[in-house]
């Protein structure tokens, strides 16, 4: 697999209030003729996420066509689930509905931070160049910690297959070192409807040396053969772009070495690949993704040249 960097296409530095920094968790949206919506999660001044997006055609990619003046979902009200951020994660349309499946920060009294998956949804008839008219579907999250998932949960990647939904999630496994710190891997859940979900174990576990987080699975169906890229860092390197095939989605093989996509010489994304997101349009198989500082450097595109 060989993928071909187009370039850097937004870096987060002020253009809006809610938008001082980070390109984080990007995923698109296809509109009309060649154009896409790029959801991304920018931080405020107070470092708190924001779901945002802007508008690019992939014919030129690094051309912003439109950009949100407002979030699409900010931080929630005091003791909310996601009090302390709202950061964008996957967007599916059933129906008339377009579900943002999201992730929501806190702060905790026993652990530095808690994170969630919630969901905001809207109506897949409204104008599509708004970008707006997305509800929380209530005030707590849809997916939290529990006895299969003690820590946390997020990074939600979620498909409809045939009449279930399959959701791929990072599921922390413990807290530590001083300040501590998660580690995570990826774990499988499904659902009747999309909303009320039942995990059933890792799907992606470690593998390299001093590996210690594996994060943002990106699932696609490719015929008999199910795809999964997803980055994963150590104690000692930052995020790499990892992947990995199922026949099943369920039973996973580890390629990394396929992966086809690693860090520049130099610049934004010399230190990082993270948060792949992977997407097809018109015969052409594309990848988002964020840049050095977890997207603080700006978020880029590839284009898939051999498989």
């Amino acid at each position: 697999m060989k993928w071909r960097k187009l370039g850097r296409v937004f870096s987060a530095d002020g253009q809006r209030p809610w938008m001082q920094s980070h390109c984080s968790m990007p995923y698109a949206e296809p509109l009309q003729n060649g154009r896409h919506r790029v959801w991304f999660t920018p931080r405020d001044g107070a470092n708190r996420s924001h779901l945002g997006w802007l508008e690019i055609d992939l014919a030129e990619p690094l051309t912003i066509l439109a950009m949100a003046e407002t979030p699409t979902l900010a931080p929630g009200p005091p003791g909310s689930f996601d009090e302390t951020g709202a950061m964008g994660s996957w967007l599916v349309t059933a129906g008339v509905e377009r579900r943002h499946y999201y992730i929501g920060w806190s702060q905790s009294a026993r652990d530095p931070f808690h994170i969630a998956i919630g969901l905001a949804t809207g109506r897949a008839d409204t104008d599509e160049g708004a970008g707006t008219g997305f509800n929380r579907s209530g005030d707590a999250p849809i997916f939290d910690h529990s006895a299969a998932d003690p820590i946390f949960v997020s990074t939600p990647c979620v498909l409809k297959d045939g009449a279930n939904w399959r959701m791929w999630y990072l599921s922390a496994t413990r807290w530590r070192g001083t300040p501590p710190r998660p580690d995570y891997n990826i774990r499988h859940a499904v659902s009747p409807d999309g909303i009320t979900w039942t995990p059933d174990g890792v799907v992606i576990d470690f593998a390299h040396p001093g590996e210690c987080a594996i994060a943002r699975p990106c699932v696609v169906r490719d015929g008999a053969t199910w795809r999964m890229w997803y980055c994963y860092r150590g104690d000692d390197f930052a995020y790499r772009l990892g992947y990995a095939e199922s026949p099943d989605s369920r039973h996973w093989t580890r390629r990394d070495d396929r992966a086809g996509l690693t860090v520049s010489d130099s610049g934004w994304d010399s230190e990082m690949i993270a948060y792949p997101y992977v997407f097809d349009h018109i015969g052409g198989r594309y990848m988002l993704y964020a840049g050095n500082g977890f997207g603080q450097a700006g978020m880029g595109l590839a284009v898939l040249e051999a498989d």
